[in-house]
């Protein structure tokens, strides 16, 4: 994706269950707000105002399918992202706004290749490529917590998403990979979301003052 095409800014919240991306991802939309940005809030699987990648998220989410494979989960979330990048994430970006998104391929990487153990990691970023034209985050806020803790924090509500029911050994597995990756990457910050919200959201604050020109 050449820079000269992009206006605004795309953020990326990535983490395990139980992170806080939501509360997060509030709190920093309404400080952009105060410092006069045009902010656009959005997800993933599927995507706002993306009617398509919302079908597929129900399909991923939905318990009932247990019998998905791992191979089909993987292009059930790239067709998701394929639709939601050039129906609603481009559009906004090039009208100058900072979209947000809570997870973007990140997460694809951590669930797909290190929880699955899909295919190798090249290969899935390759597909992934494909499937976003190339466009990639600005920045990504990876907010990281042990997953007994996070899961702890979900309670009941993961026996209603498909994901969120995985076993404890699926968890750790994406959070190595979510660790792995934030290694290797300047455009990733890793803040412990095993602290009270404000402190988090000022550590959040700091890697968006330090990374990015606003």
């Amino acid at each position: 994706m050449m820079e000269d095409q992009i206006m605004g800014q795309f953020i990326v919240f990535e983490g395990g269950e139980g992170t806080g991306k939501t509360t997060q991802i509030q709190r920093l939309e309404n400080r952009f707000k105060k410092h006069g940005h045009n902010v656009f809030l959005t997800r993933e699987p599927g995507g706002t105002e993306c009617v398509l990648a919302e079908k597929i998220r129900t399909l991923l989410k939905d318990p009932a399918h247990t019998e998905m494979v791992p191979e089909a989960e993987l292009f059930l979330f790239l067709a998701s992202r394929a639709q939601h990048v050039r129906q609603v994430i481009l559009p906004h970006i090039k009208r100058g706004e900072i979209v947000i998104s809570d997870r973007f391929h990140g997460s694809t990487f951590a669930y797909q290749h290190f929880g699955r153990g899909l295919f190798n990691l090249e290969e899935v970023k390759k597909i992934n490529q494909f499937a976003t034209g190339g466009l990639e985050p600005h920045l990504t806020i990876l907010l990281d917590i042990d997953p007994h803790a996070g899961i702890g924090r979900i309670g009941d509500r993961r026996d209603g998403d498909r994901l969120d029911s995985e076993s404890m050994g699926f968890h750790q597995k994406v959070r190595t990979g979510f660790l792995t990756l934030a290694e290797t990457r300047a455009d990733w910050a890793v803040v412990n979301a095993d602290n009270n919200i404000e402190a988090i959201h000022d550590d959040i604050w700091r890697h968006i003052v330090h990374k990015l020109e606003l």
